[in-house]
């Protein structure tokens, strides 16, 4: 008879592995089903948190503004005629004074000559009238001699007074005259030196819209033919909503960034809140002005500047962020209406006008946050506040620094009401 063979161990190592690998999947299909639909929803992992921490706080306005330079001029022609000759381009630096164009000057030139040439006729006239009133004057002298001797009639002498009258009327027309075409002779000859256009600040070319050649007519308008700017001073116009312009003050502080600009803030003071609204799109906007130097040019015209208005400011101060004001109230808020109630204490009172100096005298309030004790509880505290911004209040007194405070509130999974076991514990 045949003895049976003993089975092998590789054969039971499998079957080893096999039984643990089964154990093992039930269990942990067995946890998963008991943690996720029978066991009591971890509370602590409902909260977030954040540290009480030390930094700068700014409250601020924020606007969309451009810059313009404060300085410019708008070049045009006074005079109409063909543009000659333009002697700068875009970009050109220019001195007060220098020239810029020139218009042809042929027609201006022929009329300052002709009226050279009238005014030289009406003095050679003037000598001619000045010698009739001269033999006139002669003339009456003899009438009135021969009259006292009794030797000429009155009617002699009184053609001699009328002759003498005649001929001082019309040096004195004479004279009129020559005035009038001396006067017309000085526009003429200004007109003249309009022909030529000269910069009337030092400063830089911002643009040129007339070209060379160009007809000019300056009849009604006087054409713009280029515009100079003076680019040390650039002035940001900036439009605040009607929401925000009662928060600003004239010499408040204010600074802004560009596009490209790599974070670097330029300052000034807000100079100027027009009084008359631009609408758009029904969106009520003021204009808001400051000015900034820009020596070095780096600012250029039409730039995009995102401008903040500094409407109060702390250094190194305790602060929270404002969520964890919000939470606080939404958490106090949901406990009344369950009917569990909540902490005591009506709304807090609204927060003063900071001072001119952004500090937080005469504008600090109280609120209730919660906070986390050391064993893991929530504590109701009230804390008072100064200098809030969109993000984050600054922190008078009720908290130290590293203390932690409720933050935000994790949302549940869907479907199962429990908050999300990747949550921090307290």
């Amino acid at each position: 008879m045949t003895r049976p063979l003993a089975p092998r161990p590789r054969r039971r190592w499998r079957s080893a592995l096999l039984a643990l690998t089964t154990v093992a999947v039930l269990g942990g299909g067995g946890y998963f089903v008991w943690s996720k639909y029978f066991a009591a929803p971890d509370e602590s992992a409902r909260y977030q948190f954040t540290n009480v921490t030390r930094g700068d706080l700014e409250d601020v306005v924020t606007a969309t503004g451009t810059l313009q330079p404060r300085d410019y001029v708008d070049v045009g022609a006074q005079v109409s005629g063909q543009l000659k000759k333009i002697h700068v381009d875009v970009g050109s630096e220019v001195k007060s004074g220098e020239l810029l164009a020139e218009i042809d000057p042929i027609v201006l030139q022929s009329k300052v000559d002709a009226t050279h040439a009238q005014l030289r006729n009406l003095r050679a006239q003037l000598l001619d009238r000045e010698a009739s009133r001269t033999l006139a004057t002669a003339q009456l002298t003899r009438q009135r001699n021969l009259m006292a001797e009794d030797a000429t009639s009155r009617d002699a002498l009184q053609n001699a007074e009328a002759t003498l009258q005649s001929a001082e009327a019309q040096v004195a027309a004479l004279k009129a005259q020559i005035d009038q075409t001396e006067s017309n002779l000085r526009a003429d000859e200004a007109n003249l030196n309009y022909a030529r256009i000269y910069a009337p600040l030092a400063g830089t070319v911002v643009s040129v819209t007339a070209r060379q050649g160009q007809t000019l007519i300056a009849s009604q308008q006087a054409p713009v033919i280029l515009r100079v700017a003076d680019l040390s001073t650039m002035t940001v116009q900036t439009q605040v909503s009607e929401a925000d312009v009662s928060r600003l003050r004239l010499g408040m502080d204010v600074y802004f960034t560009t596009l490209g600009s790599n974070n670097k803030r330029w300052s000034g003071k807000l100079r100027k809140i027009e009084p008359t609204p631009v609408v758009q799109n029904n969106v009520v906007l003021y204009n808001a002005l400051f000015d900034v130097d820009n020596a070095d040019h780096a600012l250029m015209t039409q730039m995009t500047a995102q401008v903040f208005f500094v409407v109060a400011s702390v250094k190194d101060t305790l602060q929270i962020p404002m969520s964890a004001i919000a939470t606080a109230r939404a958490e106090r808020t949901k406990a009344r209406a369950a009917g569990e109630g909540g902490s005591a204490g009506g709304p807090s009172p609204r927060p003063k006008k900071p001072t001119a100096d952004g500090s937080a005298a005469g504008g600090s309030r109280k609120v209730l946050v919660k906070v986390a004790r050391e064993d893991g509880t929530l504590e109701d505290r009230q804390i008072e506040i100064g200098v809030t911004s969109r993000i984050g209040a600054q922190v008078l007194s009720g908290l130290d620094e590293g203390e932690r405070v409720l933050s935000s509130i994790a949302l549940p999974d869907k479907g199962t009401g429990q908050a999300p076991r990747r949550q921090p514990r307290i």
